[in-house]
C-alpha cells in the first residue's frame, strides 16, 4: 500500500510541545507524518522566502506569515493562538508585578530577551521597554542597551539536553530576569521549581498574536492539517500549554 508523503510543518520554537501534540493526534487521525521544524519566527520566515520545503508556517506573530503572503508565497494568514509576556526570575531576586521595572532597570540586575527581528519574542521584549517609557522616562533607552540578547540567533547559547533553555539561562546566572513569553517561563519553572514566573502589570503588558499559513503549492493535506490546528480539538491542545485560542481576546 502507497504511503502518504509526510507534510512539513515549521514553527515557532514557543509551539514546540503544543504543536507536536497536535501532529500526532493529526498522524492519529490521519495516517499523514508530521515533519516538523522548529525555531526563530523570523529564521524561519527567511528560510520559507528562499525556499525551503516547508508547507504550513506557524508564527509566534502575525507580521511573517503576512511577509510571505504579501510575497505571493503563501495563503491567507489566520490568527490562531494567543501569548502574552511574562518574566522569568532568579528565585533570590526580590521582585514582583510592582518592582518589576525597578529591577529590570537595576545596573546590578542581568536582564536578558531574545533577538528582535530573528524571533517575535525580542519584538514583544522592545515594545516592553517602550511601554517602560511612559511610565519612567528614559526607561527604553536604558533598557535597550543593558539587555543581553541570549536567544533566538543561530551562535545563541544552546541548553544541556533535557534542559529547557531559559530555565537553564536562569540558572547558569545568564540573566536574573528574562523577558520570554508566559508558556516558557510556566514550563521553565516545571523544571526548576523555585524560580519565578512574574506577570507583567498593566502598564507593561504586551500579549503576542500567532499566525498560521499554508505554503502556495502545498499538497491538499497541509490545507487539512492547518485547519486541524485551528479547529476546536487543536485549540484545546493549546489550551492545554497554556496558549490562549485564535479567537479569544
Amino acid at each position: 500500500m502507497a504511503v502518504a508523503d509526510p507534510v512539513r510543518l515549521y514553527a515557532a520554537g514557543s509551539l514546540r510541545d503544543a504543536l507536536t501534540d497536535i501532529a500526532k493526534a493529526f498522524q492519529d487521525n490521519t495516517g499523514t507524518v508530521v515533519e516538523t521544524k522548529f525555531g526563530p519566527s523570523g529564521a524561519l520566515k527567511n528560510e520559507i522566502a528562499g525556499g525551503a520545503p516547508a508547507q504550513i508556517f506557524a508564527s509566534a506573530n502575525m507580521e511573517h506569515p503576512r511577509a510571505l503572503h504579501d510575497a505571493g508565497k503563501s495563503g491567507p494568514v489566520v490568527r490562531f493562538a494567543r501569548n502574552k509576556m511574562c518574566a522569568l526570575a532568579n528565585p533570590l531576586l526580590k521582585v514582583d508585578s510592582s518592582n518589576l521595572l525597578a529591577r529590570m532597570l537595576d545596573p546590578e540586575v542581568k536582564l536578558g530577551m531574545s533577538t528582535p527581528r530573528a524571533d517575535p519574542s525580542g519584538d514583544y521584549a522592545l515594545e516592553v521597554f517602550r511601554k517602560a517609557e511612559t511610565v519612567k522616562k528614559g526607561a527604553l533607552e536604558s533598557l535597550t542597551k543593558k539587555a543581553r540578547q541570549l536567544t533566538g540567533n543561530a551562535d545563541s547559547p544552546k541548553a544541556p539536553a533535557g534542559r529547557q533553555l531559559y530555565g537553564w539561562l536562569i540558572a547558569e546566572r545568564r540573566a536574573d530576569i528574562f523577558l520570554t513569553y508566559c508558556t516558557n517561563a510556566v514550563v521553565a519553572r516545571k523544571q526548576n521549581p523555585d524560580q519565578q514566573v512574574i506577570d507583567l502589570p498593566d502598564d507593561l503588558a504586551v500579549g503576542a498574536d500567532y499566525g498560521l499559513t499554508v505554503i502556495n503549492g502545498a499538497p491538499p493535506v497541509a490545507q487539512t492539517l492547518a485547519n486541524f490546528i485551528v479547529s476546536p480539538d487543536g485549540a484545546t491542545i493549546l489550551r492545554s500549554y497554556g496558549f490562549a485560542a485564535g479567537t479569544e481576546p
